[in-house]
């Protein structure tokens, strides 16, 4: 017996079996999750000396492009013939890279060592000037017992707080230095790959988009590729912009609390440096701890301190940021919160620091899409066109 086939309806079929199976398939991922990430995670332990390295490698040609491109074009090195211009700029970047390191590590690192070390040893003093300092408060002021019980009780809460978190912090960091240094040899083959990566980079971009133009339709093609290099200067441009601004942040921040004698300056000032790399939560992520370590000291230094960080953020968000980053993000702060709290929920500290950029590459993407579909139809691009006068 023939079988007379219909099209419309073959199709239906088939689109209606593709969604069955990715039902399917989404629900054994959702009730399977654990067994998932647990799959992902040895994938991740696998491939990590490879996340390293390409970690690395990006970073690292931000320098090896400023050798070549820069250092090696002037006149007076042309002059020199390099048989290896490549390999010669990957050794000056390594080289600068260590020497930048190093020196933080050198002169930075032994003494917010010191700080810590010795901030740890006060506080039991710090925590008794405090409470004794409050209690006079409240024995100045004449508060009802009720009242006066109240407060007490909720300045002991706090005090515990922080005691225990504290005492949390110090073995926390004493495990982050544990994995650091079991992965010590991960870090040694990422350096390794990332080296071998900068070698054949163009060779690599060329299989890369080798591999694009074989697999999808030219069109789709060249897109992606458009979207691969729109993504890396954004994601570049920022990453090495708010690392500078941050830097710049940090040295300020010392500065200007050398200025004002305030204790633990340079503990205070790394942490504000660090945090300040986080957009918008940033200074309020370092100015909290910095502010709590410097009220145990002296409460009127704390307050000077939120005014002096008060005014560093608004020179940072008003001038020093604007300049140096520009309008790489071209999102509004709406979005930049939302890109924050999402990325922060499912990444970490990490989330929080790529987040704004990479949804900054997928705002782009969904703007052309749907700006594409407007020009098709004839509409205005513009959003101020679909604004109410």
């Amino acid at each position: 017996m023939k079988i007379n086939w219909n099209n419309k309806y073959t199709t239906i079929a088939i689109y209606s079996f593709l969604v069955a199976i990715s039902v399917i398939l989404f629900y054994l991922a959702i009730s399977q999750v654990s067994i998932f990430t647990d799959k992902l995670n040895s994938i991740f332990v696998i491939l990590q000396p490879f996340i390293i390295g390409f970690s690395i490698a990006y970073i690292i040609n931000f320098l090896l492009e400023f050798y070549e491109n820069k250092v090696f074009e002037t006149k007076y090195v042309k002059k020199i013939r390099l048989k290896s211009k490549r390999g010669l700029a990957i050794i000056l970047s390594y080289i600068t890279a260590f020497f930048i390191i190093s020196m933080v590590v050198k002169f930075l690192l032994p003494q917010v060592i010191d700080s810590i070390v010795g901030l740890v040893n006060d506080i039991p003093t710090y925590i008794n000037n405090t409470t004794n300092f409050v209690n006079n408060v409240i024995n100045d002021l004449n508060i009802e017992d009720q009242y006066s019980k109240t407060l007490i009780d909720n300045f002991n809460n706090l005090i515990n707080y922080i005691i225990r978190f504290i005492t949390n912090l110090i073995p926390a960091l004493g495990g982050f230095v544990a994995r650091i240094a079991s992965s010590i040899w991960n870090v040694i083959l990422g350096i390794i790959v990332s080296v071998y990566l900068l070698i054949d980079k163009e060779k690599l971009c060329a299989v890369s988009k080798k591999i694009t133009y074989g697999l999808l339709p030219e069109n789709y093609a060249n897109s992606i590729i458009e979207l691969v290099h729109r993504s890396n200067y954004t994601f570049g441009r920022f990453l090495i912009g708010k690392i500078i601004d941050s830097l710049i942040i940090g040295v300020l921040t010392f500065i200007i609390l050398a200025i004002f004698k305030m204790p633990y300056t340079i503990l205070v000032s790394v942490i504000v440096g660090i945090t300040n790399i986080i957009p918008f939560f940033g200074p309020f992520i370092g100015a909290i701890p910095s502010f709590i370590i410097i009220l145990f000291v002296s409460p009127v230094q704390a307050c000077w301190f939120l005014l002096i960080i008060l005014f560093i953020q608004q020179l940072d968000g008003n001038v020093i940021g604007p300049k140096i980053l520009g309008d790489t993000i071209g999102i509004s702060a709406f979005w930049i919160l939302f890109s924050i709290l999402v990325a922060g929920k499912v990444l970490g500290i990490i989330g929080m620091i790529i987040g704004v950029p990479l949804f900054a590459i997928f705002y782009s993407v969904v703007k052309g899409f749907i700006e594409g579909k407007l020009k098709k139809k004839g509409l205005k691009t513009e959003t101020k066109d679909y604004m109410k006068n």
